[in-house]
């Protein structure tokens, strides 16, 4: 597993990122079905314990800019957020912004504080993704997958539609133990 190159920790703690232990990028190995690239730390966990979200480098230890800053790998929670997209939600929620000034504003600030976040972040500048956050964010939904990431690991109220999308998860997510692959 590779290691990037990482901010203070108080930094990370500051974010609430805890420090990923062995047994914790095992088990995102075993939940992705291949290495973890830029782990940084664990952002959110399940309530069995295992990683959730991780928090990844702006920059993978390759160069390569990434701009996911928090990434969703328990399969249950994935898979019930692949199940919400497949509904038609994300492109219910893209029309609600067009139609709702409060919640296209919460939206841009949820936009605002991703950027923020995966600053901090950053040992170095990384410009190609600079004003790029993730999930469409702040004019469209596209990735429930990240919006729901971004709500666990900052907590609710910072991405109104990625709160949405957890309560929306109720009786599909959070339930029962992760670690492992669902094949």
């Amino acid at each position: 597993m590779d290691s990037p190159q990482a901010p203070a920790p108080q930094v990370l703690a500051g974010l609430g990122i805890q420090p990923a232990a062995p047994a914790d990028l095992e088990a995102v190995r075993e939940q992705l079905g291949r290495l973890p690239r830029g782990v940084l730390g664990i952002a959110a966990r399940c309530p069995s314990g295992h990683p959730a979200v991780v928090a990844t480098a702006p920059r993978l230890p390759d160069g390569t800019p990434f701009p996911t800053t928090f990434y969703a790998t328990c399969p249950r929670l994935t898979g019930a957020l692949s199940t919400l997209e497949a509904s038609g939600l994300m492109r219910a929620m893209s029309e609600r912004l067009l139609a709702d000034p409060a919640l296209a504003a919460a939206y841009q600030a949820a936009h605002e504080d991703y950027l923020s976040r995966r600053a901090r972040l950053a040992v170095r500048p990384v410009p190609q993704i600079e004003g790029i956050s993730a999930g469409g964010m702040p004019r469209r939904v596209k990735c429930l997958h990240v919006l729901a990431a971004h709500a666990l690991a900052a907590g609710p109220g910072t991405n109104v539609l990625g709160d949405e999308a957890i309560a929306a998860l109720a009786g599909m997510w959070p339930a029962g133990g992760c670690a492992a692959r669902e094949d």
